[in-house]
């Protein structure tokens, strides 16, 4: 199925969309980085988001994330406007930089997100979060003397250590090894049964459909492809991928 047409949700839903985005546009000048996209996700859904370099993934997060405001169309998280403060508390954000302070410890650095989303026992939460990640026993390491891909690790636990109701993970899996990679994986499958909703950016077409309810394409910021992942085959989903946004 190509276009901006709405799939069917895999799922029963009660109750608001975690997640509905309707007819997001922005621009830049001239130049639109999303065109009239359309997104509805219900808890415990996951949309897998492909696309080459700059069809406009990151720009649909940071909407998402309520850090940048749309040119038009509208975001509601839980029934709510993405601007309100409650919606900024359910939301989870993995970015390209892990944006950690190199001076505090891992458990500090968690920590301190913990608090600033009101969770209860905060120093508890962020080692729980951390040993989801397997990075427990780097707890009291100053993230400043960690590598790339337990940075990385660091910046995930931060991303999940409230719990969110919407999780935004923008090639998460950047700099990870195998370990690390199998850790988020887990994460993420526990998050979504919970009733997360997740938005996941990725080049990985297998990862991606492994965790995926919904596939979607951008590119030049609209969507040109969007299927249920079920039953993709992830070769021939690949394949068909890079023919239709011309990647090698």
């Amino acid at each position: 199925m190509t276009g901006n047409v709405a799939l069917a949700p895999p799922k029963s839903r009660v109750g608001p969309a975690a997640v509905e985005a309707r007819g997001l546009v922005v621009r830049y000048g001239r130049r639109a980085a999303l065109d009239d996209v359309d997104l509805s996700l219900a808890a415990g859904e996951c949309v897998a988001l492909f696309g080459p370099n700059g069809a406009g993934k990151t720009t649909l997060l940071r909407v998402l994330a309520g850090l940048r405001c749309a040119s038009a169309g509208s975001v509601e998280i839980a029934g709510r406007p993405v601007a309100a403060t409650a919606t900024r508390a359910m939301t989870g954000l993995i970015s390209h930089q892990v944006m950690l302070y190199p001076a505090l410890t891992a458990r500090e650095n968690v920590a301190f997100s913990a608090r600033l989303h009101g969770v209860s026992a905060p120093e508890r939460a962020a080692l729980a979060a951390l040993e989801r990640l397997g990075v427990a026993d780097r707890a009291d390491t100053a993230v400043r003397a960690l590598s790339r891909g337990l940075m990385q690790r660091v910046a995930i636990a931060r991303a999940i250590v409230h719990e969110p109701k919407l999780l935004l993970a923008d090639e998460p899996y950047t700099g990870l090894d195998a370990a690390g990679a199998a850790a988020l994986t887990a994460t993420l499958e526990g998050l979504v049964a919970a009733g997360t909703a997740l938005v996941l950016v990725t080049h990985q077409v297998s990862e991606g459909l492994a965790l995926a309810d919904v596939a979607m394409v951008l590119q030049g910021g609209r969507v040109v492809r969007r299927d249920h992942a079920a039953g993709l085959e992830p070769a021939q989903y690949a394949a068909q991928y890079r023919e239709l946004v011309g990647a090698t």
